[in-house]
């Protein structure tokens, strides 16, 4: 399955919140690719395997679950 998800980094906690796109808060900062890790690392618990598609660099990312 591909979703579209907006990230927001340095939050106090992780959520997910799904729509279009999917709301996905990380407690790491955009800093040295922390918050893409962690959004692997959080999703992959989740939803089985994860990997992003596009936008490494964006807050608007493709992932594939």
């Amino acid at each position: 399955m591909i979703i579209k998800v907006k990230v927001k980094p340095n939050s106090k906690k992780f959520s997910v919140q799904e729509g279009d796109p999917w709301i996905v808060s990380l407690t790491e900062p955009p800093e040295n690719n922390r918050a893409n890790l962690e959004l692997i690392k959080e999703m992959s618990k989740l939803y089985g395997s994860c990997k992003i598609i596009k936008g490494i660099k964006s807050k608007l990312k493709t992932i594939e679950i």
